[in-house]
């Protein structure tokens, strides 16, 4: 994904601080943006975010396999293949929970190529979701799969600037639409209400699987993952 306007450094403080102000009445908004925003200090451990993504699938139950997505597609129907950056792959996993039941077996969910899809053509010939489902689903996806990069104590800020929040950081509309964003991520029980992501239940799964070794909280937030049965 590319930053439609690159912020200098010493603008990007600036902007953050308008952001901010901007969903100051929203609750949600401001514990979740908190979190997000407090992930300058994080460390870009590729090794440890990539661990804490196939924890994350192997909780959820997706099939992964570390193969480049311009092999084929990023999620083929059936695997999510992995050789890409973790906030990518947060990004994919959030889909997969965002997406309809009868769309999860289609390549790149039915929105058509994904960035990093090689087999673009036959992804946008299977697209089955509408313009404004697929612009919803992106912005739903962005922040939820940016909110699980903050679980796992990634950098998440990077991913937040790099899938253009702060393009407008100064415009009302922004921050009704991260506000609104967040809303429904929290009607779903996709959030909770301090904007940390629900992990899935170990209880109903069947077999030993590993348990989610990342960060279970998120100290400059105060999150503390809570879990739902799937």
């Amino acid at each position: 994904m590319v930053q439609l306007t690159p912020l200098a450094a010493d603008e990007i403080d600036r902007a953050l601080d308008v952001f901010a102000a901007g969903i100051a009445e929203d609750a949600l908004a401001v514990a979740a943006f908190a979190a997000i925003r407090a992930t300058r200090a994080a460390a870009a451990d590729e090794r440890r975010l990539l661990a804490a993504v196939h924890d994350l699938c192997r909780r959820f139950g997706i099939a992964i396999l570390d193969e480049e997505p311009a092999r084929a597609f990023s999620w083929d129907g059936t695997v999510l293949r992995t050789r890409s950056e973790p906030c990518v792959l947060f990004h994919e996993i959030a889909h997969w929970q965002l997406v309809p039941a009868a769309r999860r077996p289609v390549p790149d969910f039915g929105l058509g190529a994904g960035p990093e899809t090689g087999r673009k053509a036959e992804a946008d010939a299977v697209r089955v979701a509408d313009l404004a489902t697929q612009i919803d689903e992106e912005c739903a996806a962005s922040i939820l799969g940016i909110l699980w990069e903050v679980a796992a104590g990634g950098p998440a800020i990077k991913a937040f600037l790099e899938q253009n929040w702060l393009e407008r950081f100064d415009s009302p509309g922004t921050h009704r639409l991260f506000a609104a964003t967040l809303r429904g991520l929290r009607v779903r029980d996709l959030i909770d209400d301090r904007g940390a992501p629900v992990a899935p239940s170990e209880r109903l799964r069947a077999g030993p699987r590993a348990a989610f070794t990342t960060p279970c909280s998120y100290p400059a937030a105060g999150w503390t993952l809570r879990e739902i049965s799937l």
